[in-house]
């Protein structure tokens, strides 16, 4: 059975959300301290606010994947 256009689109935000968080650990991963207490507060801002847009989007979809 082929996914419809909704469950698609979940699937598609899932692996937005795991892209998020591989990009945070590619930006804080194998930094010295000084540089990590830098880069962390901005990387984790960043990672904070994909995700809200992310949940934002999936909560949207849920209603219409359900349905399907």
């Amino acid at each position: 059975m082929a996914p419809t256009g909704n469950q698609e689109a979940h699937e598609l935000l899932m692996i937005e959300e795991a892209d998020c968080w591989f990009e945070y650990l590619e930006a804080t991963q194998g930094l010295t301290a000084t540089r990590y207490a830098e880069i962390e507060p901005w990387a984790w801002a960043q990672l904070s606010q994909r995700l809200r847009s992310i949940r934002a989007r999936k909560a949207r979809l849920e209603p219409l994947v359900d349905a399907a």
